[in-house]
């Protein structure tokens, strides 16, 4: 009888743990940590936690998380450079990356980075590159797929960029490419020339965005786009904010917030906040402030012209580098020349500062910082005249038995 009774429990725990669906609610409850080792049970659970539906529900309740690939470096120097002008020595490699962990060096080895051009911009492990103002390529570090966009129609001399990697729970990678034109000479003028292409159409869409003012883009920058909206570091000390989402073609500008420690200021960057806000630090050799971007309207609905919202920029962060140091005796003996290098993705507590060729993870709470250990030639980098941005790939697992 005890051993019937036995045999029914075990089918039954079986006959529960062969079901997907059952499957599906008692995985989902556990935390982002145990993802990796849940895809190491069996081929089964890899399928079910690498399932789109499954992944749509996870992060719907946990959200997403990162890992951090390495650290690309794009050298202004050479990007777009005239015909005439300062040209890259042979032993210099076009897109140099500082791998920070074993799957950084396998992507370097891999021989990839020879055929990507230089780096402009990358976002949940896509890679935009390329040499402006023809070529491009569009690589995903998960599928290790390259895509060469078609060259655009119109000719822009100077111009900024934007990569939009749109959120997708199936295997099709959906994305847009955004040139836009920047005037070398400060007229006064209220439009711009944008060039869009979209992966879904397989083609570059010229269009005019419009200001209430005047204003001009920054050249040689890259749009931060948080939920779906661009923005660019515009002269004169202003955001211009665009959201191609709604199909229309209006600019709103924000100004930068001053800041008191930092007030003249030799670094600044955009992020991404833990609360889907945009944010924006800079930094003097005193230290680092930091702001996020509110918005106020009338209307609440979420898709709303950009020129019809107020912005108000709330401090968050105010850091002086020399308290920092303090925290850090083992630290003590670095430059004091230090600088903000990137934010986090989604993330308000921590940022990456840089002194020399050194790069570290700043808690922003506890200001404690923690050296990053990267492989590459920081030495040799030039790093007065180059960008270095931070590669993170989603934290999740991508498999070949999954929908």
């Amino acid at each position: 009888m005890g051993m019937e009774m036995g045999k029914k429990s075990c089918n039954s725990v079986y006959a529960v743990l062969n079901c997907d669906d059952i499957l599906h609610d008692i995985l989902i409850r556990l935390p982002p940590s145990t993802v990796h080792k849940l895809i190491l049970v069996s081929k089964r659970w890899l399928r079910v936690v690498s399932s789109s539906s499954f992944r749509r529900c996870y992060l719907r309740k946990w959200g997403q998380d990162f890992r951090l690939l390495g650290f690309f470096v794009c050298n202004f120097l050479y990007l777009g450079r005239p015909r005439d002008g300062y040209r890259r020595p042979n032993w210099e490699p076009a897109l140099p990356f500082l791998s920070t962990c074993e799957e950084g060096d396998d992507f370097k080895l891999s021989g990839i980075l020879k055929q990507l051009g230089y780096f402009i911009d990358c976002s949940n492990g896509i890679i935009l590159s390329g040499r402006h103002p023809k070529t491009y390529f569009v690589y995903n570090t998960m599928t290790k797929k390259k895509y060469q966009l078609p060259e655009p129609q119109q000719f822009y001399k100077t111009l900024c960029m934007a990569l939009i990697v749109e959120e997708s729970f199936d295997d099709d990678l959906c994305y847009k490419v955004i040139r836009a034109k920047c005037e070398c000479k400060l007229r006064e003028r209220n439009t711009v020339s944008i060039e869009t292409y979209s992966s879904k159409t397989g083609k570059w869409k010229q269009s005019t965005l419009i200001c209430s003012t005047s204003f001009a883009l920054r050249p040689r920058t890259v749009g931060m786009v948080v939920g779906g909206v661009v923005h660019w570091f515009a002269m004169w000390g202003k955001i211009a904010v665009y959201d191609p989402r709604l199909g229309d073609r209006y600019i709103a500008l924000v100004k930068l917030p001053s800041g008191t420690l930092s007030h003249e200021y030799e670094e600044c960057v955009l992020g991404e906040s833990s609360d889907g806000l945009l944010q924006y630090g800079q930094s003097s050799n005193l230290g680092l402030e930091i702001w996020v971007l509110e918005k106020e309207s009338d209307n609440p609905s979420l898709y709303c012209n950009c020129t019809r919202l107020k912005y108000k920029w709330v401090q968050r962060w105010k850091l002086n580098f020399k308290v920092i140091w303090k925290k850090n005796p083992p630290l003590s003996t670095q430059s004091k020349e230090a600088q903000i290098l990137s934010f986090l993705p989604r993330n308000s507590k921590t940022v990456f500062i840089r002194s020399g060729s050194s790069i570290f993870l700043c808690d922003l709470g506890n200001k404690m910082v923690e050296p990053v250990n990267y492989q590459g030639r920081g030495a040799a980098i030039s790093w007065e005249s180059s960008k270095v941005v931070p590669c993170f790939l989603p934290a999740w697992p991508v498999s070949s038995l999954s929908e």
